[in-house]
Parts: C-alpha cells; sequence; structure tokens
C-alpha cells in the first residue's frame, strides 16, 4: 500500500481541496501518514498571493526530499498551475498536477503521468465531488471556484480560471452531508464567493444560494471573504435576519484612499467602503469585521497611505490583516512606476498592524460579559492545554473544562481577555 503526506499552503480552498485529495487517496488503496521516511509521496497543495508564499512552495519541497531522497514529491495548487512545466524543467517536484487536475490525482499517481495541468481557461464547469469528512471541527464547503476580475496586482484568475459557480443542488447536499456526520458548522467558501452563480444566470445572487443554506440541517454557517460591490443594503438586511448567519465578515479591502484604489483596479470608493462598514455595525450587535489591506503599493504615495491609515482608525473594523505589497510577473501592478522600497512597505505594515492591535483590543473590550455560542474543538489549546472554540462573531476563546464539552455548542460567558494573542478567556454557562 503507498503511503502520502500531504502539506498545505493557503486558503481555505485549498484546505478543502486537500481534505478531498486525501479522502480519494484513502478510498482507493492508499494510506495517510505523519511520518515522512516512510511516505512514498509528498503533496504540496501550494498558494502563490506572494512571493513569500512562493518560497514557502520551495523550502517545503526541498525539506521532504532530504528527509526522505527516495520520496515522490508533487505539487499542485496556484503555483503548479502558473508555473507549469518549468517547475518540472527546474526540477522543483518530481510530479506537477494543475488545479483541475486535482480530482484526478488517483489516476495521475497509478500511472506514473509527471505533468498533468491544462489551460485553466479552457474549464467553463465547477467540478463537484462530495467530501465525506474533514479533520476540522468547522466543515468548509467550496461553492465556487475562478475569478472574472482583473485587479492589477493579482495573479490568481489565471491560477484559477473563470468564475465557475457550485450548483445549489450540490452545496445542500453537501451541507446536510456533513450535517448527518455531527458537523454543527459550515464555512462556505471559495476563489470569489460573492460571483456565485453569475455563470449560470445574471439573476443568480449569493443571497439566493443562502436562501436555501437557511433551510438546511446545519446549525450554523459563515462566508468567506467579500468585496466590498458585492454586499448591499439588502443583503446585509437579510443575513440580520438569519438565526443561522455568523456575524462574522471579511471585506476584502485592499486600500481605503480612492487614488490607490483606481491603480488597483477596485471599482469601489473609500466613501462607499466607511458606509459599508457602519451599516453593518447597525445592522448587527458586535459583528465581527476584518479586513485585507496591502501596504506600499506601486506609486501610493505618503499621502495615500496616510489617507488610508486615516480612515482605517476611523472605521469600526475588528481587526485588519496587512501585509506589502507583493510583485508579481505578469501582472500590470509589476510593470508600474514608482515601486515601494520593501523597507517603507515593511513600516507602512507595522503602522497598520499596530492600528489592527488597537481595534481587536477595543472589541474584545466591547465583548466583555457578554453571552455568546461557542463550537468546542476536538483538540485542546497546545499552548495551555485549555478546551478552544470560536465564538459565533469569530472569538477564540479558552475555556477551562472536560473533554466531555468536544465537539459540542455551547453557550458562554466572555470573562477576560487572554494573556495569549487575541484570544479572550470564558466560561460555560450551565
Amino acid at each position: 500500500m503507498k503511503k502520502f503526506i500531504i502539506k498545505t499552503l493557503g486558503c481555505k480552498t485549498n484546505q478543502v481541496e486537500s481534505a478531498l485529495i486525501a479522502e480519494l487517496l484513502i478510498k482507493n488503496d492508499f494510506s495517510e501518514t505523519d511520518n515522512i521516511k516512510e511516505a512514498d509521496y509528498y503533496i504540496l497543495n501550494s498558494c502563490s498571493v506572494t512571493q513569500i508564499a512562493d518560497g514557502k512552495n520551495l523550502s517545503y519541497l526541498r525539506r521532504a526530499k532530504r528527509e526522505n531522497p527516495n520520496i515522490k514529491t508533487v505539487l499542485t495548487g496556484c503555483m503548479a498551475q502558473l508555473q507549469k512545466q518549468s517547475i518540472l524543467d527546474k526540477k522543483i517536484s518530481d510530479i506537477v498536477i494543475g488545479n483541475y487536475e486535482k480530482n484526478d490525482i488517483v489516476k495521475i499517481l497509478n500511472t506514473g503521468e509527471k505533468f498533468a495541468v491544462s489551460d485553466i481557461f479552457c474549464h467553463e464547469e465547477f467540478r463537484y465531488e462530495k467530501l465525506n469528512q474533514t479533520k476540522r471541527t468547522r466543515a468548509s464547503v467550496k461553492i465556487q471556484d475562478g475569478c472574472d476580475n482583473r485587479c492589477s496586482y493579482c495573479t490568481i484568475p489565471f491560477a484559477r480560471g473563470k468564475s465557475r459557480s457550485n450548483p445549489i443542488k450540490n452545496v445542500i447536499e453537501q451541507i446536510n452531508l456533513f450535517a448527518k456526520e455531527g458537523y454543527l458548522e459550515t464555512v462556505l467558501t471559495g476563489i470569489h464567493i460573492g460571483q456565485w452563480g453569475r455563470d449560470f444566470s445574471t439573476k443568480l445572487q449569493l443571497k439566493n444560494l443562502l436562501e436555501e443554506v437557511e433551510k438546511s440541517e446545519i446549525k450554523r454557517y459563515r462566508l468567506g471573504s467579500l468585496n466590498p460591490l458585492e454586499l448591499d443594503k439588502e443583503f446585509i438586511d437579510f443575513l440580520s435576519q438569519s438565526e443561522k448567519f455568523c456575524p462574522h465578515f471579511h471585506l476584502s479591502l485592499q486600500s481605503v484612499c480612492n487614488k490607490t484604489l483606481k491603480n488597483m483596479n477596485r471599482h469601489y470608493s473609500e466613501e462607499q467602503i466607511k458606509d459599508l462598514i457602519k451599516y453593518i455595525n447597525e445592522k448587527f450587535k458586535n459583528a465581527f469585521i476584518g479586513s485585507d489591506i496591502i501596504a506600499g503599493f506601486p506609486s501610493e504615495s505618503k499621502e495615500d497611505f496616510e489617507i488610508t491609515l486615516k480612515n482605517l482608525k476611523e472605521t469600526e473594523l475588528s481587526k485588519i490583516h496587512v501585509f506589502p505589497f507583493s510583485l508579481r510577473q505578469g501582472t500590470i501592478a509589476c510593470k508600474m512606476e514608482n515601486q515601494i522600497k520593501d523597507s517603507e512597505k515593511k513600516l507602512r505594515a507595522e503602522l497598520i498592524q499596530k492600528v489592527s492591535d488597537e481595534k481587536i483590543e477595543e472589541f474584545f473590550k466591547k465583548n466583555l460579559g457578554t453571552q455568546n455560542e461557542v463550537i468546542i474543538e476536538k483538540q485542546r489549546d497546545k499552548k495551555t492545554n485549555l478546551l478552544k472554540g470560536v465564538t459565533k462573531n469569530y472569538i477564540n476563546v479558552l475555556i477551562d473544562g472536560d473533554d466531555s464539552y468536544k465537539d459540542t455548542l455551547q453557550t458562554i460567558k466572555l470573562t477576560a481577555i487572554s494573556e495569549y494573542k487575541e484570544k479572550m478567556l470564558a466560561e460555560i454557562l450551565t
């Protein structure tokens, strides 16, 4: 029996696809192992959103070969799709599998193919395969793949292809299967979930899918990252009336300066962003609102950066995920003038991170003493050995309790801000 190890980098979509890869292999007489010395295959499901991600991919592949020179490395994911044949030519990996071909991994390994990467833009339909189990407490469901936007800094459309939607029937079937397996929460994920349904009909929107999710057997659900343009007042009003929706928003902002947003080819304004965040906070009590921000985009002057920084301070965001601009070959941003020095990008990212730290502390203080719903996770916290979980509004909590609470939905009271980063202490209300 052939043995494999699988390592996943990047987004929740990759995590879902890795779970499916493992399940397909196990169903076909492969076995999963944690011991790299006894593994026949090392499968790396890669991310390629930044240069740092590419560097991590190479590091993991090299380490696998050092630890087991006889192992066959398998690179799949976005780096495999973007760099294709050059991965083999440079002897970076023994086998290269594209994003669309992930579901064919059993056939590829059994036949000894070394290269299976098609033109991602040739694929018009979502590729669906049921997933029975996941190692995680929350069961993610992939509802969409690809992206039709062309942001000036991003290579993801070239790694994932056109936006392709998972039909409602498949999504509900998968959610109900997870519910029957005992999962209490699902995360609806994809590359650009706000584009769900557009390839079926101009009249279909993500809200139409969620209306069916509301009728499903799952206890609660949360959404992946959304473009601000995809959250209008009608959609927010709909979510605010749901008992199943977890009030946790992640907004793909990238900047809060009009000039920079235009250079990024993002089709909304700083005024729209501020109005959206304000409206969410009006409709939800203590909603978690996270965001992505790129620091040091080409031609972002110090004045432009100060506008973003000022706007971030003024908004009621809960957390900001900031990263310095990363040059990606083949993008418009790569050819732009006035590239920002790495030292300046780092400094700007640090200033935004400081704002984020203040935001999360404010959010925690606002939630002190409140009651919330928490799914207690299967594994204890490694540092404290306490039970851990995530509240409906996305607060990581640590709880003193016995193992009988694991994998259950509990009502808790938030009692203190933990000394451990971005966590709160809580007690179970019996």
